[in-house]
């Protein structure tokens, strides 16, 4: 189930509106109204909570962080929290943590995780459903709010929906994109509008493979 889903199906359950949602929450109406539809009316980008948006979602929702984990499939996090619920506080408690590796170049035929890829290992919170991580380069997703040198959370699936965010190796070079498949055509496209589409098709296909889906992001800045 989606967040926006399991919002909606609550609210219907015990007939509360957006705005008195918003109030259980701490959060705004319009926040909430964004995770409903799923992205930014203003810049139709999708809305990435960070971990105290969604620690008030669930409080909404009145469920444990961690049950609201289990209902929802492969939340999007914002892990470089802004106006963090906490900030009043001297000690923070830090989530479970596990080592993924952090992926350097991709050598083309190598196994992903090959040893020879595997530039150093990293910590992520254990709830986050990811497998490795990418060290972006360039500013071609800035506006995800992806730049250059922030690490990205990688999902392993061969496959992701259009419009997803995914680890895309072409060749011997991972790169991070939007994905849209129509056909036998592929499309990946930045979030930067300086940067043109890339599209691929027919035997172009066979030098491309899809690694997995982006979940999350640290940012530097």
């Amino acid at each position: 189930m989606k967040l926006s889903d399991l919002i909606i199906s609550y609210r219907k359950e015990h007939n509360l509106s957006q705005r008195k949602f918003a109030e259980l929450s701490g959060l705004s109406n319009g926040y909430i109204s964004m995770l409903e539809k799923g992205k930014n009316p203003n810049t139709n980008l999708p809305i990435t909570p960070t971990l105290p948006q969604l620690k008030k979602i669930a409080q909404g929702l009145k469920m444990t962080l961690n049950e609201l984990f289990n209902c929802v499939d492969d939340i999007d996090i914002a892990l470089n929290a802004e106006n963090d619920i906490y900030t009043a506080k001297n000690i923070l408690p830090m989530p479970k943590m596990r080592k993924i590796p952090l992926l350097g170049t991709i050598a083309c035929g190598e196994p992903i995780l090959a040893a020879e890829n595997i530039e150093d290992n990293i910590d992520l919170p254990e709830f986050i459903k990811a497998d490795f991580a990418l060290r972006c380069k360039g500013d071609s997703m800035i506006e995800a709010h992806i730049n250059d040198g922030d690490v990205v959370y990688i999902k392993q699936q061969p496959v992701v929906d259009n419009g997803q965010i995914a680890a895309v190796l072409i060749g011997d070079e991972a790169t991070l994109k939007k994905v849209y498949l129509s056909g036998d055509t592929l499309t990946l496209v930045a979030c930067n509008s300086a940067f043109a589409p890339l599209v691929y098709s027919g035997t172009e296909l066979e030098t491309i493979q899809i690694l997995g889906k982006a979940v999350a992001y640290t940012s530097i800045i």
